[in-house]
């Protein structure tokens, strides 16, 4: 198998090098001997749009040049690039750029497509992938979870393995109890220790189990990464943190650009959150969230 980095760039050509060629997911799906569904999990949660509505905009951005440069007619234009019906075509098209094909043939007017995606070096880890950030909102919640103090040299996999196979079942009030939290607040930089909470989210406060600890992260403007690494979620180990935060720190240069208006806030809370039903026997994902400020 390719590894993940290779695997997604392929996919990315591929698309673009069958774009006439009646490319979709079931063909894709095929090439790469994977599932329908662990394709569609894969592409949407690497680039945060679904697999079929980006094949689609590659048509439709594609066939623009053969509208304004060529002298193909719609119905052909259309069978070329696997739509059944013209009408199909020419409905989609102007739901794409709010223009029919004809239309954009009179008018020649500019109009804004969606360009191919790209890796980059910077995405690379290891044999796994990162991207960030994105800027999101938020809201408060509440988590459920074992309080420890760890540093940045500690291994933290022997706690989450026993919070997660052992402990978690204890909370009777879990809500999505699949999905893992490990909330991190107070980082000092200069010991390099922090207080670690391997949680899961919670309604509210009642009934918490003898020994276990609660926290709320407030409603708080964040930027997301995403991994993606080819192990099991479990094996997340120092190595690999070491390197997201490694990429994060190469990030942070973007706090210290003057034309982008957020700012990282490193040292207060943080969290990492891995839904666990997303693991399918080979790709584990996680994001990681750490609140911004907007700069004055």
């Amino acid at each position: 198998m390719l590894k993940l980095y290779n695997l997604l760039e392929s996919i990315l050509l591929y698309i673009e090098n069958e774009i006439k060629n009646n490319i979709n997911v079931a063909a894709l799906s095929k090439k790469y001997g994977f599932s329908e569904g662990h394709l569609r999990r894969l592409f949407s949660f690497a680039f945060k749009q679904s697999v079929s509505a980006y094949i689609r905009s590659r048509k439709l951005a594609a066939s623009i040049f053969d509208l304004l440069d060529t002298d193909a007619n719609i119905i052909d234009i259309s069978t070329e690039y696997g739509f059944d019906y013209e009408q199909s075509y020419i409905r989609t098209f102007k739901r794409e750029f709010g223009v029919t094909p004809g239309d954009l043939c009179k008018t020649r007017q500019i109009t804004k497509i969606k360009p191919p995606l790209h890796l980059f070096d910077g995405n690379k880890i290891g044999d796994s992938v990162f991207f960030g950030p994105d800027i999101v909102m938020v809201p408060q919640f509440h988590v459920i979870g074992k309080h420890y103090k760890v540093s940045l040299s500690d291994s933290r996999n022997d706690i989450v393995r026993q919070f997660w196979n052992d402990e978690r079942m204890l909370i009777k009030s879990a809500i999505n109890p699949h999905v893992f939290i490990g909330l991190t607040r107070n980082f000092n930089s200069k010991t390099g220790i922090s207080e670690y909470l391997p949680s899961v989210q919670v309604k509210n406060f009642k009934n918490i189990p003898k020994g276990f600890c609660k926290d709320t992260f407030e409603t708080s403007l964040c930027a997301r990464y995403r991994y993606i690494g080819q192990h099991h979620y479990s094996d997340i180990d120092r190595n690999v943190v070491g390197s997201m935060y490694n990429a994060i720190n190469a990030t942070i240069a973007f706090s210290r650009n003057n034309q982008i208006k957020y700012t990282l806030l490193t040292d207060k809370v943080c969290f990492e959150k891995i839904d666990t039903k997303h693991y399918d026997g080979t790709f584990c994902q996680m994001e990681w969230y750490n609140p911004v400020s907007v700069k004055q």
